[in-house]
């Protein structure tokens, strides 16, 4: 008898034109006889608004649940908050993509069936991903602390620059004046501090990375640290407060607000195709090292 596996499906609820790719993974789970849970707000999306037929064995409403699989249909946005709410369980995540680009989630329509068969039988690899861990001396926020991308510290409004005080394991590195400072993953290097000059690093790579957010000073440049290293940040703004985003989830903070980054005790794992290369993804995805005089020859 096959193994009848648990899975969690989490999903974006503004990609309606996508609906192809869930009806075939719910059809392979089906005829697999897997155990299948929803988020609420997914399958109230796929019932109510797609009108798609199905049948979960329960419902997911908050982070209290468990499975062998947690799958994340959408883009690397809905692969970061399916994370959040996967965090120390150490459950692997598969991410099918169903936007333009993703790096995490980097299963496309046509490879849903190979993934599934995949699973089941046991050939594919488990790629474990840091976290940073943030914790508040001060004022306490309300969101989940953790990070698989990065945390941005970022000027509230349209006010001017902020001052970001940096140290490093007890030791004063910097102050950033700048329009923010982002500490990352590797996982993260390709998403936002990449847009801002932030270096692209290997998965395993075992750092982090300080990459200032319009810097009003030209030598400071994106540092790499050791991932054991432990950060503080202090904020001094001219209307006092901040914004703190952990993985695009933003709060307001005051400048009575000390920031405490660290690895976090757990790592996400990320479930992919055994045929799957970070450089591969590279070429293709940022079309690295590709010469665009070469296309127009």
């Amino acid at each position: 008898m096959a193994e009848r596996l648990k899975f969690a499906l989490f999903g974006n609820v503004y990609q309606a034109k996508k609906s192809a790719s869930v009806e075939l993974l719910i059809s392979l789970l089906t005829m697999r006889r897997a155990e299948l849970y929803i988020d609420t707000a997914f399958y109230n999306y796929l019932t109510q608004e797609l009108h798609i037929d199905v049948k979960p064995t329960g419902l997911i409403s908050d982070r209290d649940f468990q499975a062998d699989i947690v799958i994340s249909m959408g883009g690397d946005g809905t692969f970061l908050a399916a994370a959040s709410r996967v965090g120390n369980k150490n459950i692997p995540i598969l991410g099918i993509n169903m936007g333009r680009l993703g790096f995490l989630a980097d299963i496309s329509h046509k490879e849903i069936k190979e993934c599934i068969d995949d699973i089941y039988n046991r050939t594919y690899k488990i790629d474990e991903r840091s976290v940073i861990e943030v914790r508040y001396d001060g004022p306490q926020l309300s969101g989940f602390p953790y990070a698989l991308n990065e945390v941005a510290v970022l000027k509230r409004d349209n006010s001017s620059m902020i001052s970001i005080h940096v140290e490093v394991n007890g030791e004063f590195l910097a102050t950033y004046q700048a329009d923010g400072l982002i500490v990352n993953t590797p996982t993260g290097s390709t998403g936002y501090a990449l847009s801002v000059g932030g270096p692209v690093i290997e998965p395993q790579s075992g750092i982090f990375c300080i990459t200032p957010v319009a810097s009003h000073s030209l030598n400071a440049r994106p540092i790499t640290l050791g991932d054991q290293a432990e950060l503080a940040l202090t904020v001094e703004s001219r209307n006092h407060n901040f914004l703190v985003a952990i993985d695009g989830r933003s709060e307001s903070c005051t400048e009575a607000t000390r920031l405490i980054l660290r690895r976090a005790p757990y790592n996400i794992k990320v479930l992919q195709r055994k045929s799957h290369s970070f450089y591969s993804t590279l070429r293709e995805k940022l079309m690295w090292g590709t010469d665009p005089r070469e296309e127009s020859c």
